[in-house]
């Protein structure tokens, strides 16, 4: 039988639910999204779609090649290889472009994204990639600058309405709201959840989605709302400092299959954003755990990635320095780009000099840096230094001397 998210599944952008900034249609008040200028004007080029689960990323490569009446082909990274690869480029239609989409692109190791390369660059083969991780860390720099990358986002609730409304099901407002609140903005979570209840159950209540959350019968995808609780589980745990329960976690996402590079990545921005100057060595070594894990790859970087998670829970906790980024980051978006001080500005012509650029530029000045309107202005609070009340205080005076 297809299963409902097949038989619902958009055909043409007029059906397409929710990427607006991508496939929107043009307005007063703004041009047509990249990506629906590009299918109506058929314009044949590599891309990759980057955002979480459930967003569309299949739906809109199925519409980009329908449009251009492709030889379209879909793999997954997962179980696909080179040999997959091969078979597509010597088979299909001769004539008119052939698009080979790709999900999970990001785990194509080097070696196959390499192989790749050549049929993307000589244009027999137009690649599509799909990825919820970041692109720019997970593509060789060879083929990424050969792609156009595009960022779909989450879901909004009133897009989740609109597909739930697709599937024809009766279903009331208290059940439809707990769908797109338990769905995360994974759309395709959302439809399996009404599929499965159905199943069943027959039809859709609240109480029957409930129960049916509860079921063996309900398989979720392992890049879904479990993907994001547990890597929440597994970094609050080592907030928390509680090696014990960031270690099952660990293990917990290893043996679903979880990416270990996603998790090594997470782990060095917890050594920056949760430790931070408490122990600055702990970006040290969370670093040289993504490369092992880089550089020997599962099973065995599992060691290395425990060996990391102990020391991150072991060591203090510091944010500050996290905290002092986003305090400045407030007054960058507020302020915009104030006059920076003539004494440290960059003077490499006569003409700046003259004009007074780096004039009584000292190594170690101790005048304030800032610009004028900010000057006074504390964004930094060493946490071991100042207690809670302390760090209050001082903000509260920094924050009404500059309004």
């Amino acid at each position: 039988m297809e299963p409902l998210a097949s038989k619902i599944r958009p055909e043409n952008l007029d059906a397409f639910v929710g990427q607006e900034h991508l496939v929107g249609k043009k307005t007063d008040s703004r041009e047509a999204g990249p990506l629906r200028v590009a299918i109506e004007a058929k314009h044949l080029f590599s891309f990759i779609l980057w955002g979480p689960p459930g967003v569309g990323k299949t739906t809109l490569a199925r519409i980009y090649a329908k449009s251009l009446n492709a030889d379209y082909h879909e793999l997954s990274a997962v179980s696909a290889g080179k040999d997959d690869i091969r078979k597509i480029i010597e088979t299909g239609q001769l004539f008119g472009p052939k698009i080979l989409f790709l999900d999970e692109i990001h785990r194509f190791n080097k070696a196959q994204q390499d192989f790749l390369l050549p049929y993307v660059e000589s244009g027999r083969l137009t690649l599509i990639g799909a990825t919820t991780e970041n692109s720019s860390f997970e593509v060789i720099p060879a083929l990424l600058s050969r792609c156009r990358v595009f960022v779909l986002e989450e879901l909004s609730s009133d897009d989740l309405k609109k597909i739930i409304k697709s599937t024809k099901q009766k279903i009331k407002k208290d059940a439809a709201d707990w769908l797109v609140d338990m769905s995360g903005g994974d759309a395709r979570q959302m439809i399996a959840m009404i599929e499965n209840t159905v199943g069943l159950y027959g039809g859709i209540t609240l109480e029957n989605l409930q129960n049916t959350l509860q079921s063996k019968f309900l398989r979720y995808d392992k890049k879904g709302d479990e993907h994001y609780n547990t890597i929440s589980a597994f970094i609050k745990s080592m907030r928390a400092s509680q090696p014990d329960a960031a270690l099952y976690y660990l293990a917990r996402m290893i043996e679903s299959g979880e990416d270990a590079k996603f998790i090594a990545r997470r782990m060095v921005i917890f050594a920056s954003e949760d430790i931070g100057m408490a122990q600055p060595t702990a970006l040290v070594v969370a670093n040289e755990v993504f490369k092992a894990v880089e550089t020997i790859g599962l099973p065995e970087c599992g060691i290395n990635l425990a060996h990391g998670v102990v020391y991150l829970c072991k060591a203090p906790k510091d944010k500050s320095s996290y905290e002092a980024y986003h305090r400045a980051m407030t007054d960058v978006k507020q302020f915009g780009n104030l006059p920076i001080p003539m004494m440290i500005r960059n003077a490499p012509t006569k003409l700046m000099k003259n004009l007074g650029y780096g004039e009584g530029y000292e190594r170690y000045p101790k005048e304030d840096l800032l610009p004028e309107k900010l000057k006074g202005k504390t964004y930094y609070i060493p946490q071991l230094k100042k207690t809670e009340s302390e760090k209050s205080e001082l903000r509260a005076k920094s924050d009404k001397k500059n309004g």
